[in-house]
C-alpha cells in the first residue's frame, strides 16, 4: 500500500476512533492516547495525521462540514433553474438531510464545543456567507430569513435530539418550508429606492 492510501487509512481510523470515544465516554475523555489505543495504532502514527485533540476535532468538523457542503452543492444544482431563490431552497434541503442523519454531525460539534468553541467558526463563517446569498435574491428578505430560521431550527432540534418531533411531522414541515407557492402569498416584495429604475 502506498504511503498516500496508507496516511488516508490511518486518518480516516483515528476519526472514527474519536467519534466512537466522544459518543461512548463523552468529548472530555477525548485524549490522544484513547484515540491511538481505540484506533489500534500508535500515539506517534497518530500524531503524524494529528498533533493534538484539536486538531481532530477540528478535521471531525471539516470532515461534517465538507459532506454537507457538497450535498449544498447538489441541491443548488438540482434547484437553480426551479425557483427564483435556489440558495434559499438548496439550504433548507440541506438542513433536512443533515436533520434526517443527526448522529455524526451533533457529535462532532458537541467534541468541537467541549474543547473550543471557536472552531465553529469554520461552518458560521460559511453560513454568513450563505445568509447574504439569500437574502440578495429572495423578494422579501425577511420571509427568506424565516424559512431559513425555521429549517435550522428544526434541523438542531434533530441532531441534538432537542425536539420529540416525529420524523414524518419533520419531513412534513421541510416540505412546507421547501415549497415556494405555500409561502408566495405572504411574500412582500423589496422596496425600491428611489435611484432603483424599474424594470
Amino acid at each position: 500500500m502506498d504511503n498516500p492510501s496508507r496516511s488516508e487509512r490511518t486518518r480516516k481510523a483515528a476519526l472514527q476512533a474519536a467519534l466512537a470515544i466522544i459518543t461512548r465516554d463523552g468529548p472530555t475523555k477525548l485524549t490522544l492516547d484513547a484515540i491511538a489505543r481505540e484506533a489500534g495504532m500508535s500515539k506517534g502514527g497518530l500524531m503524524h495525521q494529528f498533533p493534538s485533540k484539536h486538531a481532530v476535532l477540528k478535521a471531525l468538523l471539516e470532515d461534517e462540514v465538507g459532506h454537507f457542503e457538497a450535498l449544498h452543492r447538489q441541491n443548488l444544482a438540482a434547484q437553480s433553474t426551479k425557483t427564483t431563490q435556489p440558495e434559499l431552497l438548496a439550504h433548507i434541503a440541506t438542513l433536512r438531510a443533515a436533520a434526517m442523519q443527526p448522529h455524526s454531525m451533533a457529535i462532532a460539534l458537541l467534541g468541537a464545543t467541549a474543547d473550543d468553541p471557536s472552531l465553529l467558526s469554520i461552518s458560521r463563517d460559511r453560513d454568513a456567507e450563505r445568509e447574504k446569498t439569500i437574502k440578495a435574491e429572495a423578494d422579501d428578505p425577511e420571509l427568506a430569513m424565516l424559512r431559513r430560521a425555521a429549517a435550522l431550527g428544526l434541523a438542531l432540534g434533530s441532531i441534538f435530539g432537542l425536539s420529540a418531533m416525529s420524523a414524518k411531522e419533520r419531513k412534513r414541515l421541510f416540505d412546507l418550508l421547501l415549497d415556494d407557492n405555500y409561502w408566495s402569498a405572504l411574500a412582500k416584495p423589496k422596496k425600491r429606492s428611489a435611484k432603483t429604475p424599474r424594470k
